[in-house]
């Protein structure tokens, strides 16, 4: 069966963000709230750059949608750059034809030659052989995953038709950190409601607070960790039998593909390296009452995040990436010209002095695209009726599963 596709493009300055969206069953109703709801908590959070006071992201679709239905075909959408106002003749299509209109607007069109560390910059310039830096960091921005979430929202409807619930929460800022502790769907979504930070604990969200005024008096910058918790999975989802098809694979490439990610755990990934084999698998048990998706089999505990072998077990996916600080610095790290080669300090473009509570609605919308990915291998079929009955199938021989074949 052939699954989920998505695509994007757009530069940060650019007119507009746009997306499609291949494989979603024709039938399914479209949340268009739920998308701008989603957009706007991406924008959200202390520690955002003067961007962010810019932009208003509001989601239009174009194809692959009729009377807020979808019709199986590729879904197409945009999200407009209300700052594309101010560039658009440093980001024109077409060559620069009059002067520039005022100094400011001079001073974006000369070429950035000097990259700065931690950025695509240097590498996308010797990658491309490009002599201007600004054709790098347009779409390297961390700006394009605004349309990510977009499309995120579109694969969380489609999950939601399966009972599958989501939610994301900040767990660590710096040096102020949540205790280690299992989270519920139902307790993140009421924990982050209001946080701008999006964590869980008063106490602790200001201490993350005070971590990110820290930085920005410094002109620092300051990382952290999220996580993403997702219940009602069945098990079954991903596979053993290749090495590209088992989803914790899948997951960890999806965050590490979110500018500023560079790391991934599923479940307590990290933590069990400095303990015994003992002490981190997850026993399982059995109980013909119990009435989840498991056919009666659970577990008490749950280190593995609710995957083994590449393959979801049942119980709630919980996974977490951590964030570095971002490395676009109001007092700059020395750089080298490209031209010159000459050492000088990184230019600075406009940043945040942290994007952690804004990465976990990233996170969760490229962890919803994945699981979305997986429900359509397993189940897919051009209407959203054939998946309802092929998994309605699936959950019926859960049911019985292990019963035909008992001694």
């Amino acid at each position: 069966m052939s699954g989920l596709v998505f695509h994007s493009a757009g530069e940060s300055h650019g007119p507009q963000l746009t997306g499609i969206l291949e494989g979603l069953p024709a039938g399914m109703t479209v949340d268009f709230a739920r998308i701008n709801a989603d957009l706007a908590e991406r924008q959200r959070g202390f520690g955002r750059g003067g961007r962010m006071t810019v932009e208003s992201d509001r989601c239009v679709i174009t194809a692959g949608v009729r009377h807020g239905v979808t019709l199986g075909s590729p879904i197409a959408f945009y999200i407009t750059n209300k700052d594309w106002d101010n560039w658009q003749a440093v980001m024109s299509v077409t060559d620069v034809e009059s002067a520039p209109s005022s100094e400011h607007e001079a001073d974006l069109l000369r070429p950035r030659t000097v990259p700065r560390p931690g950025h695509a910059d240097l590498a996308g310039a010797q990658k491309y052989d490009f002599a201007d830096l600004r054709n790098v960091l347009e779409r390297a921005s961390a700006r394009e995953t605004a349309v990510r979430v977009a499309a995120g929202a579109f694969a969380r409807m489609l999950l939601s038709e399966f009972g599958v619930g989501m939610a994301a929460h900040v767990v660590r800022i710096g040096g102020a950190a949540m205790p280690a502790k299992a989270w519920t769907v139902e307790e993140v979504r009421a924990g982050v409601a209001g946080s701008d930070v999006r964590c869980l604990d008063p106490e602790v969200s200001e201490a993350m607070r005070a971590e990110i005024r820290a930085a920005a008096a410094a002109g620092n910058t300051v990382g952290g960790v999220v996580e993403v918790v997702a219940s009602g999975l069945v098990p079954g989802l991903g596979d053993y039998v290749q090495w590209d098809r088992r989803l914790d694979g899948l997951l960890a490439q999806a965050l590490m593909s979110v500018p500023s990610v560079k790391g991934v755990e599923i479940g307590d990934g990290f933590a069990q390296t400095s303990h015994r084999g003992s002490e981190v698998h997850d026993e399982i048990h059995h109980d013909r009452a119990n009435t989840t998706r498991q056919s009666g089999f659970y577990r008490l505990t749950n280190r593995a995040g609710g995957l083994e072998g590449g393959v979801t077990n049942g119980a709630d996916l919980v996974v977490r990436a951590a964030t570095k600080p971002l490395p676009t610095l109001n007092q700059p790290l020395g750089s080298v010209d490209i031209h010159t080669k000459e050492a000088t300090r990184a230019f600075v473009e406009r940043s945040d002095i942290c994007s952690v509570p804004a990465a976990a609605v990233v996170c969760e919308a490229m962890v919803a695209l994945v699981l979305a990915d997986a429900y359509l291998q397993a189940f897919g079929g051009g209407a959203l009726s054939d998946i309802r009955d092929r998994f309605a199938a699936y959950v019926s021989r859960l049911d019985q599963f292990g019963a035909a074949k008992a001694p």
